[in-house]
């Protein structure tokens, strides 16, 4: 993984495992997954919640290791907020 890279394990919606990774690309967030370590990274285009949030929580661990500005927190929390209104971020 690169320096804007943060990543993470989780489960397909039919629990097989996956693999995901979110990358900063200019000012947004690009996310991909794989199911097995030698596949093709493929693009997610509408990330979930669970996504986003599991982004939110590295993004808060690498800003308290000074890897990332802070600002980038308040960042990921109102794409969240505009993405999904429900949620309690």
């Amino acid at each position: 993984m690169g320096k804007g890279e943060i990543s993470w394990k989780g489960q397909f919606e039919d629990g097989r495992k996956r693999q995901i990774y979110a990358k900063h690309v200019s000012k947004k967030w690009q996310f991909f997954e794989r199911e097995k370590r030698f596949e093709k990274w493929e693009v997610i285009e509408q990330p979930s919640l669970d996504d986003w949030l599991a982004l939110l929580d590295g993004v808060e661990r690498r800003v308290h290791r000074r890897l990332i500005p802070i600002g980038e927190i308040q960042k990921v929390q109102q794409r969240i907020r505009e993405r999904f209104p429900e949620a309690d971020v």
